[in-house]
């Protein structure tokens, strides 16, 4: 069966960058220290951690502020259990919740908060390093797992993994998801690949087979990263699966507005981007450029499990209500990266919130 990819913007992702919970290496959340700087906690605020992950942000800003009131929104089921025993351990002042940004407003709701009420907000996108060390869950290159690569779980049975989008997305949609979320230079020629396997009854199902399977179809390629360490050809193919199956760009389109909607005037935010594209839709919001259009060029998914946001919301941006509070974009230092080399392409972003 083929299904067919419609381009509206309706729904959005997250993540982050730390070190798992059962690994052997300290838990390091990316520009901590620059994270309490630029959000200045006071005793009494109300924070979001909009990205939860292991906690390294919100334990940091605790530490910092005792009395700090905060709510720990992750979309991953495992990151939500980490956020209740943390808040077992500050009751009454970490408050889980489990859910994509653009159902955060549904959850606030149930707990009667109101917009304009909130002091800070705390952005890590992306896929936390959590995710990425547990090879059940799909996302690693290098510790073979089933090809998913979803971030919520099973919490909505029916989205599609890593795997079923290999197998039934149309050659024209794999290609536009190869080079607009990978920027994969090779995107037709792993598309037609992979279109052409299927007539030979070829599936995917584990993250070692289709990263071989890329490598074999780019076999002349040697690639580098920002380190110049050798990186593995199928590297950027497994991000832009990983942003398409949880619908990563617009997840965060509709985080920035949420956090307009709901930080008090003189509120402050504060993202961390490790991609590109993640980075370009928060200078466009604080910039005060209309919202990232990235339904005009990116396929949805072909089962959509979820509710569409009120398209209101784009159109109501049309000037930004944000003031950055640095001059440039902040990045880790250069000791931080050596002791945390994931950190190596984070930008920090801070604004404030001016007016409703």
């Amino acid at each position: 069966m083929r299904y067919s990819f419609l381009f509206p913007i309706n729904h959005l992702p997250m993540r982050k960058a730390f070190y798992s919970v059962t690994c052997n290496l300290p838990h390091r959340p990316v520009m901590a220290k620059e994270t309490v700087k630029f959000l200045k906690p006071s005793e009494g605020d109300l924070f979001i951690d909009m990205t939860f992950g292991a906690g390294g942000h919100t334990k940091h800003l605790l530490e910092h502020c005792s009395l700090l009131k905060i709510i720990t929104l992750d979309r991953d089921p495992t990151a939500f259990k980490f956020a209740q025993e943390l808040s077992s351990k500050y009751p009454n002042q970490v408050i889980p919740l489990l859910g994509r940004f653009s159902e955060l407003p549904q959850l606030l709701a149930n707990m009667n908060i109101k917009q304009n009420s909130i002091d800070g907000m705390l952005f890590d996108f992306g896929c936390s390093s959590m995710q990425f060390d547990t090879p059940e869950r799909g996302f690693s290159l290098s510790k073979d797992g089933p090809l998913d690569m979803r971030m919520d779980g099973d919490r909505f049975p029916k989205s599609p993994t890593a795997s079923d989008v290999l197998a039934m997305a149309e050659e024209e949609d794999l290609i536009k998801i190869f080079k607009i979320y990978g920027e994969e230079k090779n995107a037709k020629k792993i598309a037609r690949a992979i279109v052409e396997a299927r007539y030979t009854f070829k599936t995917f199902h584990s993250t070692k087979e289709f990263a071989d399977f890329v490598a074999d179809v780019c076999n002349k390629d040697f690639r580098l990263d920002k380190i110049q360490r050798q990186a593995h050809i199928a590297t950027k193919v497994f991000q832009a699966l990983r942003i398409f199956v949880n619908n990563e760009i617009n997840e965060i389109n509709y985080g920035i507005l949420v956090a307009q909607r709901y930080l008090k005037v003189g509120g402050r935010v504060v993202t961390i981007c490790f991609h590109s594209l993640e980075d370009t839709i928060v200078k466009r919001h604080f910039g005060g450029s209309l919202v990232y259009n990235a339904a005009s060029r990116l396929p949805q998914k072909y089962i959509d499990y979820t509710k569409s946001y009120d398209l209101g919301d784009i159109e109501n941006v049309l000037s930004s209500p944000w003031s950055m509070v640095h001059k440039h974009v902040v990045i880790p230092s250069e000791e931080e990266v050596n002791l945390n080399p994931r950190s190596r392409s984070a930008k920090l972003r801070a604004a404030v919130k001016l007016h409703s």
